[in-house]
């Protein structure tokens, strides 16, 4: 993640990393119609969202915070993935605000997780 984004140098936020990285949802409308499902974008890093998809499906796995909302998600109705899809979106702003913040550890069980995206080729 250092490289792709040149060392945080190349994305000044995490929502513009999050629709580089195809995490972020859009909506799909043609004119005047809007009932179609937000989707997310098809031009995105694959490399980089298969990244945060695993890490992820590793946060839900264990139990804790994003565990949590995941099955609180989906026990309202959300579908799995979307809600998979908004965890992998709260993982990329967790470590934007590590690096904002100048931190090297997490407060979040799974600190970890932020270190291996950190440096992960």
């Amino acid at each position: 993640m250092v490289t792709t984004t040149n060392e945080f140098k190349l994305f000044s936020c995490p929502r513009k990393f999050a629709c580089y990285a195809g995490v972020s949802p859009f909506e799909h409308s043609s004119g005047t119609s809007i009932r179609g499902k937000t989707r997310v974008s098809q031009f995105a890093n694959k490399k980089m969202k298969k990244l945060f998809h695993m890490k992820a499906m590793a946060a839900i796995c264990k139990e804790g915070e994003l565990a949590n909302y995941y099955y609180r998600k989906v026990e309202e109705g959300k579908s799995k993935m979307a809600v998979l899809n908004a965890i992998r979106n709260k993982i990329i702003h967790r470590i934007f605000a590590c690096v904002r913040d100048n931190r090297n550890r997490v407060a979040w069980r799974y600190e970890k997780t932020i270190q291996l995206l950190l440096f992960e080729p």
